[in-house]
């Protein structure tokens, strides 16, 4: 049998990792309701703000919902606008252990970029992005229920520079529905 010792010794490392565990199972939580929370139907301006094509000004109309697996992330769907050209725009970001994976439009194999890593905290949500030889990170910040700042920044040598900004705003079906007696 176990000696009284080893038991103790047990006994001791386990009270000092349970906090660890409830941390990782609290961060679990808030992760998936942040996604949760940014299910929904958004529209707004953005802008490229740096490179050739500086300057630009579109419109983008997402719809998002939480991954199928019931863990957390989120899959995104819609399109962006400039004049009279639209480019489908698509994104699923999933947990991976501690980290996130995922993929913009058909990922790095296609025209798109993969989602390699990505941390959430309360009410932003940070994912590394990767394409070759190209290496970014988007950012979303939720400011309010209804307003969401994404920014998409590439690294240019050791520095992060933005590209493309964005605000989005969640479109609420504003009809008053009452009760009928």
């Amino acid at each position: 049998m176990y000696s009284r010792k080893f038991l103790s010794l047990f006994g001791l490392a386990a009270i000092a990792l349970s906090p660890l565990a409830d941390t990782a199972a609290t961060a679990a939580t808030r992760d998936k309701a942040f996604f949760e929370s940014v299910a929904g139907t958004w529209k707004g301006p953005g802008e490229i703000v740096a490179g050739k094509y500086k300057g630009t000004k579109f419109t983008c109309n997402l719809v998002g919902e939480p991954v199928s697996d019931g863990g957390a992330g989120i899959k995104l769907d819609g399109s962006c606008r400039v004049g009279v050209f639209k480019q489908p725009m698509s994104a699923l970001i999933s947990q991976a252990g501690n980290s996130y994976k995922g993929k913009f439009l058909d990922g790095a194999a296609g025209k798109g970029l993969d989602v390699v890593s990505g941390a959430v905290t309360d009410d932003t949500v940070v994912v590394g992005l990767n394409r070759s030889k190209l290496n970014g990170a988007m950012i979303a910040r939720v400011r309010d229920d209804k307003t969401m700042n994404v920014t998409i920044s590439v690294k240019v040598e050791s520095q992060m520079i933005p590209v493309i900004g964005l605000t989005l705003t969640r479109q609420v079906d504003e009809m008053t529905v009452g009760s009928v007696e």
